[in-house]
């Protein structure tokens, strides 16, 4: 009896110990792509803000006004449409698995920051310096035949859609997006 209560004893110690010691995580009700919604438990601390949009020590951006979180840069190299897919169905930035490839519409929604910065292609990006991007041409979603899709322009002229092959690589950037519940 007495080694039962001993080892009651310290079970409990245990348990109290390991509930103190437990840090509180963030936890948000996200949409995934189909509709769905998954539980992300994610800690992050807000780094910086720029207009309607927060960037987060996990390596995303929200954007405020639709919802969307972001990658918080690009791919990196040049990729042509089919692994730029790949690319960013398979990112797990921030511990999310429900990220994208944004479609022409998200991707020009992006557009428009106050000060367009360099890229590391030597053209200017003409969206928040909270994303990163190494060139400005950015693959989206949307198709238009078997060997073609589309891709956005974000320059400083405000940006502009493009029809184009779908096995481009040079300048071709993918940029990981997913939905967020507001």
């Amino acid at each position: 009896m007495r080694k039962l209560l001993s080892l009651v004893i310290v079970l409990l110690f245990v348990v109290s110990f390991t509930l103190v010691g437990c840090k509180k995580e963030e936890s948000a009700q996200v949409d995934t792509a189909g509709g769905d919604t998954a539980q992300a438990t994610i800690p992050a601390k807000e780094i910086a803000k720029d207009g309607t949009f927060i960037a987060y020590d996990n390596g995303t951006v929200l954007n405020t006004a639709n919802g969307l979180m972001w990658a918080a840069k690009d791919n990196g190299s040049d990729i042509n449409w089919t692994k730029a897919k790949k690319y960013c169905e398979s990112y797990d930035g921030g511990g999310y698995t429900d990220w994208r490839m944004p479609t022409q519409d998200e991707l020009t929604a992006i557009i428009g920051a106050a000060e367009p910065y360099k890229t590391a292609c030597g053209e200017d990006a003409h969206i928040t310096k909270l994303i990163t991007l190494s060139c400005v041409f950015v693959w989206g979603s949307d198709t238009f035949s078997s060997d073609e899709a589309s891709s956005v322009y974000i320059g400083p002229d405000g940006g502009a859609m493009f029809m184009v092959k779908n096995n481009l690589t040079k300048n071709y950037r993918a940029l990981p997006v997913r939905g967020t519940k507001k």
